[in-house]
């Protein structure tokens, strides 16, 4: 029995599930790793996005001959005009419509409850769950609304705590677009050559998957952003910057992300003047059609690969499981979980083939 498939493959995960048992009895003896990774995680993932997103121009700079120092130096020679340029023009505007609209949420609130109350006194026929649900909400919007200023303070005072990560980020940008072409090499180094070889190819199959994603999902999120200030300036539209920006943001999550941007827009829109809701409405709608049908398949094309289903299963569980970190993370995550799998799959089939042929030539 212990030669079966099926037992050997029941040992190896009770072993499996052992091992996660035992180090997380001992987890006090990773805390400090945890605590190191914790500390570091943040600085490095902004420097990898920064890395996959800077990545193209310092190759093209390289190709008309550039020296690589020059490249990385002109690089960041643009990062720090490309802030400058945000700090002096684009972050008062924000930071404007952003005061105007929080001293609107008083008028927007007591819109709100007039239209509750005026649905409770038109409406006695409804079911008296329907009718405790809406009294609820009536009696809980003025104080939620007004909550919002206070979560937005609490989120920009979580924010300021990473800001003192932030020096990190340059210095761990330099090195990845200075030596990260000697990742790989080094990392192969430690393994005979037909394992070097599989490592070596499954290390540039990942780092095409996350180069497609975020390289993609930047390009088409500036593109929308564009195409949707363009548009809510054209019905003039409050707050038509901010709105972009919040676009913007939330089209970095696939799928559900461009639903999500669109609820503000229309909300704003509504109590600007009720036929704008629907103006904001076409305008998402044509800028998602555009992205969706033009921009994305070009940009993106099929690297991924991955059921627009699945996409929307994964948004959900990680939603519930992580929050918002959880929603941008998920489909990259799952596509490097993806690439993994299919590498050692085909790895398996090429062995198995090789085998069989083997054991053929042996027969005859």
């Amino acid at each position: 029995m212990t030669q079966k498939k099926w037992f050997q493959g029941l040992v190896a995960a009770v072993l499996t599930f052992t091992l996660i048992l035992l180090i997380a009895k001992v987890d006090f003896i990773f805390q400090p790793l945890a605590t190191y990774i914790g500390a570091i995680a943040f600085p490095m993932i902004a420097a990898g996005l920064l890395f996959y997103i800077t990545k193209p121009l310092v190759r093209l700079l390289e190709k008309i001959r550039f020296p690589k120092w020059v490249a990385i130096l002109t690089i960041f020679l643009l990062l720090i005009g490309l802030v400058y340029l945000v700090y002096k023009f684009a972050a008062p505007i924000v930071q404007n419509q952003y005061q105007a609209l929080v001293n609107n949420i008083p008028g927007i609130t007591n819109q709100l409850t007039s239209i509750v109350d005026y649905w409770e006194e038109n409406h006695s026929a409804l079911p008296d769950q329907v009718e405790e649900s809406i009294q609820n909400f009536a009696t809980n919007l003025q104080s939620s609304l007004q909550d919002i200023p206070g979560y937005l303070i609490g989120f920009i005072s979580s924010l300021v705590n990473f800001l003192f990560t932030l020096v990190l980020i340059p210095f761990f940008l330099f090195f990845m677009l200075k030596d990260g072409e000697k990742l790989i090499p080094f990392i192969t180094k430690f393994f005979d050559k037909r394992k070097g070889e599989s490592v070596k190819k499954l290390m540039e199959d990942l780092n095409h998957t996350l180069a497609s994603f975020i390289q993609g999902q930047f390009i088409v999120a500036m593109c929308v952003g564009t195409m949707l200030f363009i548009g809510y300036a054209i019905i003039d539209l409050k707050y038509a910057f901010t709105l972009a920006i919040i676009g913007l943001v939330f089209n970095v999550i696939p799928f559900l992300g461009p639903y999500l941007a669109a609820v503000p827009a229309i909300l704003v829109a509504l109590f600007q003047e009720p036929k704008l809701a629907i103006l904001a409405a076409v305008v998402m709608l044509i800028a998602q059609q555009i992205e969706g049908n033009l921009i994305s398949p070009n940009v993106m094309g099929k690297a991924l690969s991955i059921h627009p289903l699945t996409v929307i299963t994964l948004i959900l569980a990680a939603g519930n499981i992580a929050g918002f970190l959880g929603l941008l993370f998920v489909i990259p995550f799952y596509a490097v979980c993806k690439t993994i799998i299919s590498h050692f799959y085909h790895e398996w089939v090429d062995y198995r083939m090789k085998k069989k042929s083997a054991a053929g030539i042996q027969a005859e």
